[in-house]
């Protein structure tokens, strides 16, 4: 059982959402606008948020900022827009997971129980006895920090479970289909998420996909976290 917001300003898919999630054993609060879902998470502890994006006080994409800036709760995104560049803008809005309207009652009790799964179990993390060290880049699963030549790496939740899933395995190929299954916890999804996530990910290590110095990706077989060819420095690529 879950505690669940509700943020959803159609009354009848409102409803609809409230019976289906109570029937499911979980605890559920609902709102309306924008506005009273931030008062609900400023007051609240939820496990989980279903955001639509089409509130009436505030776009639910600004909406999504500003509960990243309250708190790291799963958000999925309920959405009519199937525009791919929306999607990975809300995905590096911080966006855990999204559908796209109309979506069934079973589609969306499967992508909850992901999200709950990846946010509860830690399934990502390596044994938390040990940090791990790759390169110059440092990464406690028991503080659940990184850094980077010293410098502490500002991660969301995900951008750290999934550095910390390959830093686990230094020097591996990694698939998309193993990085679905052991770090978003699902058998099958969009291979624009894993994207979006490594694009991130990247920025904040200060790289980018055309010169990579950790995470090297390998076109249609996946991802790998190594050191730098260039340890010191010194005849490395420009960045």
């Amino acid at each position: 059982m879950a505690s669940v917001l509700v943020v959803e300003d159609d009354q009848f898919v409102r409803s609809a959402l409230i019976r289906h999630l109570t029937d499911a054993s979980h605890t559920v609060r609902s709102v309306g606008t924008a506005l009273e879902a931030l008062r609900e998470v400023a007051h609240f502890r939820f496990d989980v948020v279903i955001l639509d994006l089409g509130l009436p006080d505030l776009d639910g994409s600004e909406a999504l900022k500003m509960l990243r800036g309250l708190t790291d709760v799963p958000v999925i995104i309920a959405t009519a827009r199937d525009d791919e560049t929306e999607v990975v803008r809300l995905l590096n809005a911080g966006a855990d997971d999204y559908l796209t309207k109309p979506f069934s009652v079973e589609h969306l009790s499967a992508r909850i129980a992901a999200v709950l799964r990846r946010s509860r179990s830690g399934a990502a993390e390596p044994p938390p006895s040990s940090v791990l060290r790759v390169g110059g880049l440092t990464v406690d699963p028991l503080r659940r920090q990184a850094e980077l030549d010293g410098a502490r790496l500002d991660l969301t939740r995900r951008e750290f479970d999934l550095l910390a899933f390959l830093a686990g395995r230094p020097g591996v190929v990694v698939g998309r289909k193993e990085l679905l299954a052991e770090v978003w916890q699902q058998s099958y999804g969009d291979d624009q998420t894993i994207d979006v996530h490594l694009s991130w990910l990247r920025r904040k290590l200060g790289e980018t996909a055309a010169h990579p110095r950790y995470l090297h990706t390998l076109r249609g077989v996946g991802v790998k976290l190594e050191p730098p060819a260039f340890a010191d420095g010194e005849g490395a690529p420009p960045r």
